[in-house]
């Protein structure tokens, strides 16, 4: 009962971590943030290697979804810190963008209660389909809706983790019992029995040898 609430817990945490990641990423692509975009993808794969393995009973793909775990954590830890621009971080650089445009999160200019006006420049000398994006009214600033979601992964994340260990530890003593009580024991056991009986040499009845005797004349 204790390895079946284990695992169901695990399959529907990873079902959850499925569709918080997918959501994500849809978010992530409307900015083109390609570095998160190529971790989400990473994590879809990952968590459906899990979900896959604890279904099928593969301890060894829940191994990965563990060691995936904790590097997503790591990732997410390092997202928040961008953000939040700790230790020298900028969140108006291309970082997760990999510096090849100037793109920035969806939710800078589409969040709860932002108003979005494009104005043209008012300095001379500038071109003139160039354009500025002026963003106001915004009840959460953007940087900290995108700490919320790594936030909500990191959480998905350890408690998908502590889940994971418990039933790769219950998938490993049910095969150290099988093994060395319901495995090699049973078949030694049936061996001996097997040993014990002796095989009785079948005698032919007197009856049968007139039968013979014919065949052979024929």
């Amino acid at each position: 009962m204790g390895c079946c609430t284990g695992r169901c817990s695990l399959i529907c945490l990873c079902a959850l971590q499925l569709v918080s990641a997918l959501e994500r990423q849809i978010f992530d692509f409307l900015g083109f943030q390609w570095a998160p975009i190529l971790g989400n993808f990473l994590h879809i794969i990952v968590v459906i290697l899990g979900l896959f393995g604890t279904i099928q009973y593969r301890p060894r793909y829940i191994m990965v979804y563990t060691v995936w775990t904790a590097l997503w954590v790591t990732w997410n830890v390092f997202i928040i810190c961008f953000y939040l621009e700790v230790g020298g971080l900028s969140k108006d650089t291309d970082l997760m963008t990999f510096n090849i445009s100037v793109h920035r999160s969806w939710w800078r200019e589409h969040g709860p209660g932002c108003v979005r006006r494009v104005l043209p420049p008012s300095a001379h000398g500038m071109m003139d389909d160039y354009t500025y994006v002026s963003v106001t009214g915004c009840i959460v600033d953007f940087q900290y809706l995108e700490v919320i979601h790594s936030a909500v992964q990191i959480l998905l994340s350890l408690v998908g983790f502590v889940y994971a260990c418990y039933v790769i530890s219950i998938s490993m003593e049910e095969e150290d019992t099988f093994d060395f009580i319901g495995g090699l024991d049973t078949h030694s056991y049936y061996q001996d029995h097997v040993e014990l009986k002796p095989v009785k040499p079948v005698e032919i009845s007197n009856d049968i040898e007139p039968e013979m005797r014919l065949l052979n004349l024929t």
